[in-house]
């Protein structure tokens, strides 16, 4: 392995973590769906996109 593999490595690594972490924030400030584009607050019950999390 050469130096341009571990950066490549790092990168994606770097990646998924914020990934992690941006779902465990989300997940610990109470909300149900997270893919919402609509955070859910959509005036329709749900968001639409298939996501049963946001019904109110």
């Amino acid at each position: 392995m050469n130096w341009v593999d571990f950066v490549i490595i790092a990168l994606v690594a770097v990646i998924a973590g914020l990934a992690i972490f941006a779902i465990h924030k989300s997940k610990k400030s109470g909300k149900k769906c997270i893919g919402c584009p609509d955070s859910c607050a959509c005036s329709a019950g749900n968001c639409g996109g298939g996501c049963t999390g946001c019904k109110k």
